[in-house]
Formats: C-alpha cells, structure tokens, sequence
C-alpha cells in the first residue's frame, strides 16, 4: 500500500479559518483512504494543539513526508508557505507530487522557485 502525505494550508488568522483548513485537509484524507492509499494527515495529527512549539510539528511533519509514497496538495495549497516547504522537501526526495481532482489524482510538476519568488 502506498502512503500518501496530505499538504495544504492549516494555519489561519482565526480560529475557525484553522478549522476549515482541517475539514478540507480530512476530505482529501477521506478520498484517498476511499482510493487504496493510507494516509498522512497533519492536519488532524496535531489539529489544534495550542501552545506548543510549531517548529516541533514542522519538523516532525518533514520526517514523516519523507516516508511517503506521494504528496498530495489540497486546494490553496499556493497560498501556504508551510505547504511550499513540504513541496520542497517532496521534490528533493523524488517524491511524485498531485492533486485530487474528482476521485483523480492529477500530477503536478512544480517549479519551487517560481513559487517562492511568485
């Protein structure tokens, strides 16, 4: 079975702008589970653990993405910087890079540069 890392945006400037971050982070997680894949959601590993060190989970995040078969980016993805960071790391360690469209995962080929810089 191969394991796929679910990436997207999770920090908000609200409380509840996090939470919908979360939702639509486990509805990308539920559709690939649905597809054959088991899954890594960050969003729900740590959803919502206040006062503790993010760069702990961003560490430990990074680790963990290593270890996957493929990142998958849920929508806004673009606008994440930590997102941008596992995109990085998914392309140093070949890892294939998608998004979900429908029950598709689409392949992505990402320039990290042009997004850092655009």
């Amino acid at each position: 079975m191969d394991i796929a890392y679910v990436g997207g945006p999770y920090r908000a400037k609200t409380k509840l702008g996090i939470i919908r971050n979360i939702i639509v982070a486990r509805k990308v997680a539920k559709k690939l589970w649905k597809l054959g894949y088991g899954v890594i959601c960050p969003h729900s590993n740590s959803a919502l653990f206040n006062n503790l060190p993010e760069e702990s989970f961003i560490n430990g995040d990074i680790e963990m993405l290593k270890r996957c078969d493929v990142l998958v980016l849920v929508p806004g993805w673009e606008n994440s910087a930590g997102t941008l960071g596992e995109i990085e790391t998914a392309i140093q360690n070949h890892i294939p890079i998608y998004e979900l469209e429908g029950d598709n995962l689409i392949g992505l080929e990402i320039n990290y540069a042009e997004n850092v810089e655009g």
